[in-house]
């Protein structure tokens, strides 16, 4: 169990750092520039493990509903407007508002899902988030 939530600690700093780079990337050209740039790196750097280590092309995926290849479109949303975000009110501040979107919604399509076991603890969690954010913002 402890290297599940060693990976998730690592991917969270790794989009902690991809955000500040995209948004120092974005004051000097504009967020769309930053996301494509971002994207297509990230295209050619994936393009190139995938080419190494095989798994490009999913078996099956012809037959995929159209709502599968959606995720791309809102990844690029997400990075391009982390990169505004970051820049206008800073990494701290996006990250938490971030992470309380992911928990709201999270929450909201466990409900809709009919998962909603352990709902107290959840919405517990995301009271927390959204408290740790009111303070972070009352300091400024």
């Amino acid at each position: 169990m402890l290297q599940p939530i060693l990976f998730a600690f690592l991917g969270g700093a790794l989009v902690s750092v991809s955000r500040a780079i995209n948004g120092r990337l974005s004051l000097a050209t504009s967020a769309m520039t930053a996301s494509f740039w971002n994207h297509l790196v990230g295209f050619l750097f994936l393009s190139a493990v995938a080419l190494l280590w095989g798994g490009l092309m999913p078996g099956g995926w012809p037959d995929a509903p159209v709502t599968a290849w959606f995720g791309g479109t809102l990844g690029v949303l997400f990075v391009a407007s982390g990169s505004w975000l970051v820049a206008r009110i800073g990494a701290t501040l996006t990250a938490m508002l971030v992470i309380a979107g992911q928990m709201v919604s999270g929450v909201a399509l466990d409900l809709a899902l009919g998962q909603s076991d352990n709902l107290l603890p959840k919405a517990a969690g995301v009271a927390l988030i959204l408290a740790g954010m009111m303070l972070a913002r009352r300091g400024r």
